[in-house]
């Protein structure tokens, strides 16, 4: 008896860590995301990105970032978002705020679909630096961290890490950053 239930253990265990090795699509706020989703398709189901979401429809930016693209997206967490000072996040929600919301935004995206290894071979080519410029108009400039992490400055100085890079989408990329970047 006890040699069959080792065997069922064994056995259980193969099967669970075969089923988690073969996913191979990133887990972002404790969801797989999907290359055959687009941008909103995909982060509407990370627990991590509520606030995000909620600010992408506040401003009315579903439909473009449901569009062909492709687009990569710099993807603030809902940490995130706290980092900023008290009462930023409810005021950009206000309908009277929809322009500053779109600005910050639009800020976060670059036309075109950058991977990790897309940007690290620009920030060489820079010779450390690669300057993008956002959807919003402004500029972004990434660097490594540590020589492994990518990290983008902002038009204020401001720091963000991209925490988890490559999440493909059906219409572009999505980078997961720990801080908001802010344009000027």
């Amino acid at each position: 008896m006890k040699n069959k239930f080792a065997v069922f253990v064994a056995v259980l265990a193969f099967t669970v860590g075969s089923a988690l090795a073969g996913m191979k699509n990133p887990m972002v706020g404790g969801n797989e995301m999907f290359p055959t989703k687009n941008i909103i398709e995909n982060a509407v189901n990370s627990a991590d990105h509520t606030t995000l979401v909620a600010a992408v429809k506040a401003a009315g930016l579903v439909d473009t970032l449901s569009g062909t693209g492709p687009f990569t997206v710099f993807a603030p967490t809902n940490e995130a978002f706290a980092k900023l000072p008290a009462g930023t996040v409810d005021t950009l929600l206000k309908p009277e705020n929809k322009d500053t919301l779109t600005k910050v935004l639009t800020y976060h995206v670059v036309a075109g679909k950058w991977s990790a290894a897309d940007l690290m071979k620009k920030i060489k080519e820079g010779k450390g630096t690669a300057e993008l410029t956002t959807v919003e108009g402004g500029k972004l400039w990434a660097s490594l961290h540590e020589g492994k992490h990518i990290m983008l400055k902002d038009e204020k100085g401001g720091t963000a890490l991209v925490t988890i890079p490559n999440v493909f989408q059906s219409n572009g990329v999505i980078h997961v950053i720990d801080t908001v970047v802010m344009p000027n």
